[in-house]
């Protein structure tokens, strides 16, 4: 395909998200298909309109279609998740039926995808596929995060695939597309949410197109871990302390570091560009070192991880202040 009909349905994909968005807030069926009302461990406090996510997902794949891209292997454990999802998102479903239908579209992807790799290695990237599912959906639980980091991340994937044949960048273009049409309305104060149809596919398709691109020799297996390591190390580190505290780690809560920066005083707006900024400096690096010579790329992944580490103890130590002042209050 050409750069320029890429470009075009790329746009068109922006357009269509923008406007279907538009359409169902203005109409009322936003409301009335799904609506998220905030309780304890919310950070939100009207009820907010939660169906964003179907139009993300359809935005995007009508971009693929438009492209004529080969794109089964995703399109179709995509649609399974988000149609399963919006059922949760209307009427809740127990978490066993949850885990059952993201290993069946991770597994459903492995099939049609093919990696490479040992019985054993394949077991771990079901695991992985179902883990980076799980994790997006946790962490879209602020204004303008999850969709912002969408809008990133896949960008940062299709920068990284546009060496390729070009499919697995225009399929992160159209995603990333979708996502900044319905960020519009996303962004603080929200005014509709991605809901667990928009967060659950978004995190199926950032582990397969990863997948995808390290099995095309588009870039290394790390490479698509560290575009998106802002939420793979929150969600990673908050669900190990919380299964280590003996806590139901299925059950939502606010102790991920995004929500501990809002419940200290930081505003949806400046914790969401914190987080933006901090991936876009994981994605840059990530593109650095993708071509890099193997002790630069070490070097390079040791660096992010001290960075890591100094942002968690930071924020650990403000909250721990945080908790005691007022305790005391």
């Amino acid at each position: 395909m050409s750069l320029s009909s890429m470009a075009w349905v790329v746009f068109a994909v922006f357009c269509i998200a923008t406007a279907a968005v538009a359409i169902l807030l203005r109409s009322g069926l936003a409301a009335r298909l799904a609506l998220d009302v905030p309780n304890a461990r919310s950070l939100h406090a009207a009820p907010i309109p939660r169906v964003g996510g179907l139009v993300v997902v359809v935005a995007a794949l009508g971009g693929w279609a438009m492209l004529s891209l080969p794109v089964a292997a995703f399109a179709i454990p995509a649609l399974l998740l988000c149609g399963f999802s919006y059922i949760d998102d209307r009427a809740g479903l127990p978490v066993l039926a949850r885990l059952g239908v993201h290993m069946l579209a991770a597994a459903l992807f492995l099939l049609a995808a093919r990696p490479a790799g040992a019985p054993a290695l394949l077991a771990l990237f079901v695991l992985g596929l179902v883990w980076l599912i799980n994790l997006y959906n946790f962490m879209d639980g602020m204004d303008g995060l999850a969709a912002g980091m969408a809008l990133i991340g896949f960008g940062m994937l299709g920068a990284g695939a546009m060496h390729g044949d070009g499919t697995v960048a225009a399929a992160c273009f159209c995603v990333a597309a979708a996502a900044a049409g319905f960020l519009a309305f996303n962004w603080h104060p929200a005014k509709i949410f991605l809901g667990d149809a928009g967060s659950i596919p978004l995190g199926f398709l950032a582990g397969a197109l990863g997948l995808q691109g390290w099995r095309d020799g588009l870039w290394p297996l790390w490479f698509p871990l560290l575009v998106f390591s802002p939420f793979i190390v929150d969600a990673t580190t908050t669900l190990l302390r919380r299964l280590l505290r003996g806590e139901r780690v299925w059950q939502a809560h606010r102790e991920h570091y995004y929500q501990r920066l809002v419940r200290m005083g930081w505003s949806h707006r400046r914790t969401a560009s914190a987080e933006y900024a901090l991936m876009l400096a994981m994605g840059a690096l990530a593109l650095l070192l993708r071509d890099a010579a193997p002790g630069s790329q070490l070097g390079g992944l040791a660096a992010a991880a001290a960075l890591f580490l100094i942002l968690m103890t930071s924020i650990d130590a403000r909250w721990r202040s945080f908790n005691a002042k007022d305790a005391t209050a």
